[in-house]
């Protein structure tokens, strides 16, 4: 497994009510493609949602978005956790 980091751009901005209901959803489909989206941070304004995501590969964590709720990721990066 491996640590990736996804970015989101919504024109016009976001709503964290939102973006709480699709990370739900991500968390009802995940298992279906072993995954595990761990966290989320939103910029409401700018439109920017990040999501921190546990997958074997981008392409399954980029299933899960699709198939819970169509919000597709603009980018992803394959990050490693540091302190």
């Amino acid at each position: 497994m491996a640590l990736f980091m996804d970015v989101h751009s919504i024109e016009g901005g976001v709503s964290e009510a939102d973006v709480a209901q699709a990370h739900a959803a991500d968390l009802e489909t995940q298992s279906r493609y072993g995954v595990s989206y761990l966290r989320y941070w939103v910029d409401a304004d700018a439109g920017k949602i990040f999501c921190l995501v546990d997958a074997e590969s981008a392409a399954d964590a980029s299933h899960v978005h699709r198939e819970a709720h169509g919000l597709v990721a603009d980018e992803i990066y394959t990050v490693s956790e540091h302190a």
